[in-house]
């Protein structure tokens, strides 16, 4: 079966986003980005991939789960397909037809469409964001993977919004670069 991760930058009081969902506060500079490429370089979007050297099969995923806040930015930027090397899976009810081919829109219950997802054969599904969609699909979340970076917020999108329902999850790594930025990888239990 399929492990969906979810892969994503957070802060120190646990925000991925910034109250209106921007998160360019992140730095993307340091020791921790040539780790990150090299590590997880299909979580860098197509059009980059070229300029920085990336090619290849996908390493983890061949899959995308993301909230239509979470694909808005990249659209605002003139791509309509962020990540045309993975299968893309957007979940929104509010758009009603997809703005490139590579991109699947999904109006159904999130939870349900990707445990199903996870049946399928095929590497990792990364879940990218956000906050509500990661809310939603946390029963189903395998493994974590936060890029903590020393932050602190104050206010904004949470890593999980979703009611209070713990979960657990087993520390599996632990990496801080001089950045101050330290990746760490959970599974769930």
């Amino acid at each position: 079966m399929r492990k969906l991760t979810y892969y994503v930058a957070t802060t120190l009081d646990g925000f991925i986003a910034d109250p209106a969902g921007g998160f360019d506060f992140f730095p993307l500079d340091g020791d921790h980005a040539h780790y990150l490429v090299q590590e997880f370089p299909e979580t860098i979007p197509t059009p980059a991939r070229g300029p920085l050297g990336i090619e290849g099969p996908p390493k983890h995923f061949d899959a995308v789960v993301m909230g239509r806040r979470t694909w808005e930015p990249a659209r605002d930027a003139g791509w309509t397909s962020a990540y045309r090397h993975l299968q893309q899976y957007v979940f929104t009810t509010t758009m009603t037809q997809a703005p490139d081919e590579t991109v699947t829109l999904v109006a159904t219950d999130p939870l349900e469409y990707v445990r199903n997802l996870k049946q399928q054969d095929g590497l990792g599904i990364w879940l990218c964001g956000g906050g509500a969609l990661a809310g939603a699909l946390l029963p189903a979340i395998d493994e974590l993977v936060l890029k903590v970076h020393p932050i602190v917020a104050g206010d904004g999108i949470p890593l999980f919004r979703h009611g209070f329902e713990p979960h657990r999850f087993d520390r599996l790594e632990a990496r801080t670069f001089d950045s101050g930025v330290t990746v760490c990888r959970f599974a769930a239990r």
